[in-house]
């Protein structure tokens, strides 16, 4: 699922020049390069959310979190909800259709492309998809969504979920899975970098890898619905946000997972509370 809306913004680091600047500095106050570089900051802690955490799905617009629940999933956009855990939504790997123009514009060559130069778009939710398919190109959207990523760390997430995993599948063979496990894996120590757990979204065929990748939970859309829920659970020890959105799929994930796994029932687009069609139910 897919919901997002904010122009992109590439913000460039220079971490690694800064850090040669200071350590020629503190040579010259006779300070060793030994000494300057175990004083070097280690990256921030990464904090792992909890098994069966009341869980609310708040990608189509934040509001004040129900009494009880402890998790949140917002878009990157948004500002975390205060007192709980935090999940950040990242459209990884397709560009929405309110931030097309700026992939064309500036990374035209990053837009995956069919045999007439048009982008190949996945028609359920109107996004074109991400060109994964070589190392170039993936180190240079690593760049684009890596800051999206540090994004949600200084906005004050705990953690991020990487949508859209399984767009190879929609690429009419252009892209495989191979290619977008290697584009998760750079992201995911990304993630790791700012401090920030690395969510897997959906693809239980990504399941087998996601030690390799670097994912430490979850969020599985309709694993109820579609008896998925299990591997979920067994591959992440319980570190799971389902969401489902159908009453019979909502019903069979709260029977056989509910006393584990973080459950909620939302409208198809989850929808701020007020809205028309607003609907959040827990196990």
């Amino acid at each position: 699922m897919s919901k997002h809306s904010a122009v992109p913004l590439l913000r460039r680091r220079s971490t690694r020049v800064a850090g040669a600047v200071g350590a020629v500095a503190a040579l010259g106050a006779g300070l060793t390069l030994s000494n300057v570089f175990a004083a070097t900051p280690a990256a921030p802690k990464v904090v792992l959310p909890t098994a069966n955490a009341t869980f609310d799905y708040q990608i189509g617009g934040g509001y004040t979190p129900a009494k009880g629940v402890t998790a949140v999933s917002r878009d990157r956009s948004a500002k975390p909800a205060k007192g709980v855990y935090n999940v950040c939504y990242v459209n990884a790997f397709q560009a929405q259709p309110d931030v097309l123009d700026w992939w064309q514009k500036h990374h035209p060559d990053l837009i995956l492309r069919d045999k007439n130069n048009h982008p190949v778009i996945d028609e359920d939710w109107d996004e074109a998809l991400l060109d994964t398919s070589t190392a170039g190109k993936r180190t240079r959207l690593a760049a684009v969504v890596g800051a999206w990523v540090d994004g949600c760390a200084k906005s004050g997430f705990q953690a991020v979920e990487l949508d859209n995993l399984d767009s190879y599948e929609r690429s009419g063979g252009r892209l495989t899975k191979a290619h977008n496990e290697a584009f998760a894996k750079l992201l995911a120590a990304r993630a790791h970098a700012a401090g920030l757990a690395a969510g897997q979204k959906n693809t239980v065929d990504m399941l087998p890898d996601r030690k390799k990748i670097g994912f430490d939970f979850a969020v599985a859309e309709e694993c109820g619905e579609y008896n998925e829920c299990g591997a979920y659970a067994k591959a992440f020890a319980n570190r799971v946000f389902v969401i489902e959105y159908k009453n019979a799929g909502f019903r069979r994930a709260c029977a056989d997972f509910g006393a584990k796994l973080g459950i909620v029932q939302r409208d198809l687009d989850v929808s701020p509370r007020g809205s028309g069609g607003y609907t959040f139910r827990t196990c």
